[in-house]
C-alpha cells in the first residue's frame, strides 16, 4: 500500500498537470483551478480517511476540515461581518475535524467500503451537487470540482493497486485487488445502499450537458493548442 506523502503528492502532481490544461484552456479561472487542484489533492486522500489510527490520515482529515471552513467563508464573505465570518469558519472547521472525523471512525473500517469506486463516485457527485445547489456554482465549474475530486481518488486507489504487486518477486501481494473495487460480498448490503444513493445522486446531479459541450467544443482544445509553446518559439515554427 503506498503511504501517504505518496498519495498526496500523486494526487497534488496529476490534478496539478490536468488543472493546468484546463486552465490554459480557458474551461476554468485562476481560482477555479486552485479549486480543481485542491480537491484533487483531497480526493488523493480521500480512500484512507477510514485508516483512524493513523497520524498522516489525521493530517489528511485537517486538510479537508480547513478547505470546508475556507469554501462557506469565500462563498458567504460579502454577506457576514468580521466576527460571523470567524464563527462560521471555527463551526465548519470544527465540525469537520471533530464531528465528522468521529462518525467515520466509529463507522468504518480501514480497506472497507470507503476504500472503493462508487464510494468515490458518491462523494464526488455529492460535491458536484454541494456546489450547485447550496453554493450556487455554474453546473459546468461544479462538474469540474466533482471529476477533480474523483480523479484524485482514482489515483489513490491505482497507487495502492500499483503498491500490491511485488515486481522483484514477480507475485501479488495479499492487499491486491482490495484497493479499486466495486463491489466485496461481505459487505453486500452495505453496496446495495450505496449504489442505491449513487443512483440518487445521479438523477439529481446538476445538467451535465452544458460541461460536456465545454469540454468538446473545438475552441477550447483551439486556445489550448495556441497556448502550448512560448510565443516565441511558435513565431519560429
Amino acid at each position: 500500500m503506498a503511504n501517504f506523502r505518496t498519495h498526496l503528492t500523486g494526487g497534488f502532481a496529476v490534478s496539478g498537470v490536468l488543472g493546468l490544461v484546463t486552465y490554459k484552456a480557458g474551461l476554468v479561472d485562476a481560482y477555479e483551478f486552485l479549486m480543481c487542484v485542491l480537491a484533487g489533492t483531497v480526493g488523493g486522500l480521500l480512500p484512507d480517511i477510514d485508516s483512524d489510527n493513523s497520524t498522516p490520515i489525521k493530517m489528511g482529515f485537517d486538510l479537508v476540515s480547513l478547505a470546508t471552513a475556507f469554501a462557506l467563508v469565500i462563498h458567504w464573505r460579502s454577506e457576514l461581518s468580521l466576527v460571523s465570518m470567524i464563527l462560521l469558519w471555527l463551526t465548519g472547521y470544527l465540525l469537520m475535524r471533530y464531528t465528522v472525523f468521529s462518525i467515520f471512525t466509529k463507522l468504518t473500517v480501514h480497506r472497507g467500503i470507503i476504500h472503493s469506486v462508487p464510494y468515490m463516485l458518491v462523494l464526488a457527485l455529492g460535491l458536484t451537487c454541494l456546489n450547485y445547489y447550496v453554493l450556487e456554482t455554474s453546473s459546468i465549474v461544479s462538474w469540474f470540482y466533482g471529476a477533480f475530486l474523483f480523479l484524485g481518488s482514482l489515483v489513490h486507489l491505482g497507487l495502492d493497486e500499483a503498491y500490491s504487486v511485488d515486481l522483484l518477486n514477480r507475485r501479488l501481494k495479499r492487499s491486491s485487488g482490495t484497493a479499486m473495487k466495486f463491489y466485496q460480498d461481505s459487505q453486500r448490503y452495505y453496496y446495495v445502499g450505496l449504489y442505491t444513493i449513487l443512483l440518487m445522486f445521479i438523477f439529481i446531479a446538476p445538467p451535465f450537458d452544458p460541461f460536456l459541450s465545454k469540454v468538446s467544443d473545438p475552441v477550447t482544445w483551439w486556445l489550448l493548442k495556441d497556448s502550448i509553446l512560448p510565443e516565441v518559439l511558435m513565431r519560429q515554427m
